[in-house]
């Protein structure tokens, strides 16, 4: 059986990033590190870490220490799905920190990581067969920064 992954580039800071990463998540938890060989063409000495492979809410993700040549992008993002205000508080807060919030329940975080920390009831509104009342969420989305539930829901229910 095969699976599917993320494995996430940086310049030096995978080790970090992964122990900052778990930290945030109920049951994350760091599986392997791997450090760099003699003689491979690499930009760290050998003994440094290479890789470190951990688990988010159960979807493995692989820290790559691969040097300067590439950075992180908004064009790829981690969603992270909550079921209430408190777990939206909880990843806006702890995911921001040392990064910068954006607007729409986007931030960057600290290693340049960009994630989406949202409400699942965010989709089912927006996907709504009452397309004015979706419209009427997405205007409220789009004055938002941090996603606010209760305030999609009074949005979607016009008060």
């Amino acid at each position: 059986m095969h699976s599917v992954g993320q494995c996430l580039w940086f310049n030096g800071q995978a080790e970090e990033a992964a122990a900052f990463y778990v930290s945030v998540f109920d049951g994350g938890k760091v599986l392997e590190t791997a450090t760099y060989l003699s003689g491979s063409p690499s930009p760290f000495p050998p003994g440094s870490v290479l890789t470190v492979k951990f688990v988010l809410d159960g979807v493995e993700f692989l820290a790559l220490n691969g040097g300067p040549d590439f950075t992180f992008t908004p064009a790829i993002s981690i969603v992270v799905n909550c079921d209430t205000q408190d777990e939206v508080d909880h990843f806006w807060d702890r995911l921001s920190e040392g990064g910068a919030p954006g607007p729409c329940g986007w931030l960057t975080d600290k290693f340049g990581v960009s994630w989406q920390v949202a409400p699942r009831l965010l989709d089912e509104l927006l996907a709504s067969a009452d397309r004015e009342a979706a419209q009427r969420v997405f205007t409220a989305m789009l004055a938002m920064g941090k996603i606010e539930i209760d305030a999609l829901q009074r949005a979607y229910d016009n008060l």
